[in-house]
């Protein structure tokens, strides 16, 4: 291939990502503001399920915005404590003490993991059969993860916009902590991919096959979820976020959004954390393949690499071409920037960050193939029949 093929080729593949799929760049899926006219009647009774596994450094601020919430009805917290080993269940029980809350807490101690469960979806059924045996279960599951704040009106709007669209699942793309060096220069871009692999936009139409989830704050209609096979129908999915988006879509509506009401509190202080984060499962949404793993590289070295190498080393027809794709890349960056904060300058370094998340797939390659794979606080991870 040409020199001239490359750079309108990439520039081709950035026209079309930001024309026809999805808009997903944009970053317009958002959460808004409840509205006093589409509140329920009468409230649902909801119950958060918390899977947490050693999160004393997170786990006090997540459980306090929760009982902090504004929610008009009744509202409970399950904590599934997952093996910890550094006093997280006892963390939890002195948080809702000092809160005067201690009755809207229970904590459970999730059994030995089966081999064919992944430990979050473990703890997650486990917080799921305790919910469904209650004497009054609730209407909707608030499936959260312990590193998770939310502002005081979150449940509140989450169940009125999940009433007044008639949803089976809605879900909020917490805001990352995005402070560090390493988090400004790599964060948002997570979010970018995650949008161009799941255009938010298609997940909300309930016509269109495409399903995700975000897992921190995933709000769940508990009879539609028992009809799709609970939690158990997902054991040993890796991603199991995007996993119960497509359970429940079958179920009905779905809706995922970025919000500022949910923030994540987990801190990356350096470059190494956030690749073992993305390591952690960037093979497994490549299903384990080393084919797709290779149709990865050569489109992230096409589409991402290449134009600014071409752009300082070509000339004529071929630069040109290669400059726009470099701006194209640099553009869809920039509404993703402005949610964060950030200088609209990071978007001419998209092809070092592209690269650098592309060197994080490889990473998580080689890891599942030395039996690492999944690495997450000690497990390690076997890969579901299906390859998820």
């Amino acid at each position: 291939m040409t020199m001239l093929a490359i750079a309108a080729l990439a520039c081709a593949v950035w026209t079309f990502a930001l024309l026809l799929r999805g808009g997903f760049w944009r970053a317009t899926e958002r959460d808004d503001e409840a509205s006093a006219t589409s509140a329920p009647n009468a409230w649902p009774r909801i119950v958060a399920v918390m899977p947490a596994r050693n999160e004393t450094e997170v786990i006090a601020a997540a459980l306090t915005s929760l009982l902090r919430q504004d929610y008009p009805g009744a509202f409970d917290i399950v904590v599934v404590d997952d093996h910890s080993s550094d006093g997280t269940a006892a963390i939890a029980r002195q948080t809702a003490a000092a809160a005067g809350m201690p009755a809207r807490l229970t904590v459970l101690s999730a059994p030995n993991l089966p081999d064919s469960w992944t430990g979050k979806l473990w703890a997650m059924h486990c917080g799921t059969q305790h919910v469904a045996l209650l004497s009054d279960p609730p209407d909707f599951v608030l499936f959260t993860d312990a590193d998770i704040g939310y502002a005081p009106e979150t449940l509140t709007a989450l169940v009125t916009h999940a009433h007044r669209d008639g949803l089976v699942l809605a879900s909020l793309m917490a805001k990352l902590h995005c402070e560090s060096f390493a988090e400004r220069a790599l964060i948002p871009a997570f979010i970018f991919f995650f949008q161009m692999l799941y255009p938010f936009a298609w997940v909300n139409r309930p016509g269109n096959p495409t399903a995700a989830a975000a897992g921190g704050c995933m709000l769940a209609r508990r009879e539609a979820l028992q009809a799709a096979g609970g939690i158990a129908a997902l054991q040993g999915h890796l991603i199991d976020d995007c996993a119960l988006g497509r359970l429940m879509k079958s179920q009905g509506p779905i809706w995922l959004g970025l919000t500022h009401r949910a923030r994540s509190l987990r801190v990356f202080r350096s470059v190494g954390e956030i690749r073992a984060m993305i390591s952690r499962s960037a093979y497994a949404q490549l299903r384990y393949s080393p084919w797709l793993l290779l149709g990865t590289v050569v489109a992230i070295a096409v589409t991402c690499l290449a134009p600014p190498l071409l752009a300082a080393g070509a000339t004529g027809a071929t630069r040109w071409l290669a400059l726009a794709a470099w701006a194209e890349m640099a553009l869809a960056l920039q509404p993703t920037l402005r949610f964060y904060g950030l200088s609209r300058w990071w978007g001419i370094a998209m092809p070092a960050i592209a690269g650098a998340y592309l060197a994080f797939t490889l990473d998580s390659a080689v890891q599942h193939w030395q039996g690492r794979g999944g690495m997450w606080k000690g497990r390690t991870h076997r890969p579901a029949p299906n390859g998820r």
